[in-house]
């Protein structure tokens, strides 16, 4: 993250972080920013109003936004919209404004300490709107889920640190909501790396052996095949993990015969249909053939497609992309965090 002020000037100049070359959206995001002509380095005079601080401060937040769209958000970005796009978009801008101009206002000389001032109370104030502009209420329940509080329990005992219980909301499902008071910057939830289901805990496994000659087979499609046994492994250390996730997912690829007929025609049913054929190839590629060259690692009672294709559905619905400590943006499950809405 840079911030500067220009030395011996009537001006700040504000940077913010370009997109990430490490972001798979990075040659989007860039396009989308030099199409709408935003810049990630502000000029604020120190001499600026209010209402013209305000009007930098749009800027930068336009800015902000396009750097922290996830997938769906850059599809659907139209040329005339530039937000706000969800509220974990909003957020995630704010606070990196926040950080950003913080950083300013703490080495700031007399000059410049007022304006710096303005910009870090505006962006408070959108802060604490951002939970006010959603009206709708939901009835939830927080009390006797003994299987999730498990999961809690499990979670610290391997050093995750929350300030988040589990909940239940009505029409929503399963999630998470604060159990104290969360000021802006602060930590919600902080999860060890050594808790994180990803290539790296793959490649210290029997299977990965196994896997790592196979021709053609992706770090994807191994960490699915791990995530099957493991799912069955009873003195698995992820067994409480494994033990609160849903038997079914709900998504498109398991959508039984009925629910597939009423989309018939429409070009849903033809994308579901071509991703159900694409993973049972996949599946007819890889099973009986490893189960019968790795008997003891690729069970066939445990290696069946509904459990291929349950695995396929954890992996889409649940995975997270963070960058780890190896600084590899990386796809991962992460135990605890899937209980919250992500993308």
């Amino acid at each position: 993250m840079a911030a500067a002020a220009a030395a011996g000037s009537d001006l700040v100049v504000v940077c913010l972080p370009s997109p990430s070359e490490e972001d798979p959206l990075h040659h989007d995001k860039k396009k989308l920013l030099e199409a709408r002509k935003l810049s990630c380095s502000f000029q604020v005079p120190i001499s600026s109003s209010p209402v013209d601080a305000c009007k930098l401060l749009d800027q930068m937040i336009h800015a902000a936004r396009v750097a922290h769209m996830d997938e769906l958000e850059l599809y659907f970005a139209r040329g005339d919209d530039y937000g706000p796009f969800s509220a974990r978009n909003e957020l995630e801008s704010l606070n990196l404004l926040l950080k950003t101009v913080n950083t300013l206002l703490v080495a700031a000389n007399d000059g410049t300490k007022g304006v710096l001032q303005l910009l870090v109370d505006e962006i408070l104030v959108r802060l604490r709107s951002v939970g006010l502009t959603d009206k709708h209420q939901m009835a939830l329940q927080t009390e006797n889920h003994e299987t999730e509080d498990s999961l809690l329990k499990w979670g610290e005992q391997h050093g995750v640190k929350s300030k988040l219980q589990i909940a239940f909301f009505e029409g929503a499902g399963r999630g998470m909501l604060a159990s104290e008071d969360i000021g802006v910057g602060d930590i919600a939830l902080e999860i060890p790396e050594s808790l994180i289901i990803s290539e790296e805990l793959l490649c210290q496994s029997d299977m990965f052996l196994a896997l790592k000659d196979v021709n053609s087979i992706t770090t994807e499609t191994m960490l699915l095949l791990w995530s099957m046994r493991e799912r069955h492994n009873s003195s698995s250390k992820f067994k409480m993990f494994f033990e609160t996730l849903p038997s079914n997912f709900n998504t498109g690829l398991s959508f039984g015969i009925d629910a597939l007929a009423s989309l018939e025609g429409t070009l849903l049913f033809d994308e579901l249909m071509q991703a159900r054929q694409h993973l049972r190839q996949q599946y007819d590629e890889l099973f009986p053939v490893l189960s019968t060259k790795f008997p003891e690692i690729f069970k066939q009672d445990i290696f069946s497609w509904d459990n291929f294709l349950w695995a396929c559905e954890l992996w889409y619905s649940n995975s997270m992309m963070v960058v780890l400590s190896s600084r590899k943006l990386t796809t991962c499950l992460i135990p605890v965090a899937g209980l919250m809405n992500h993308s």
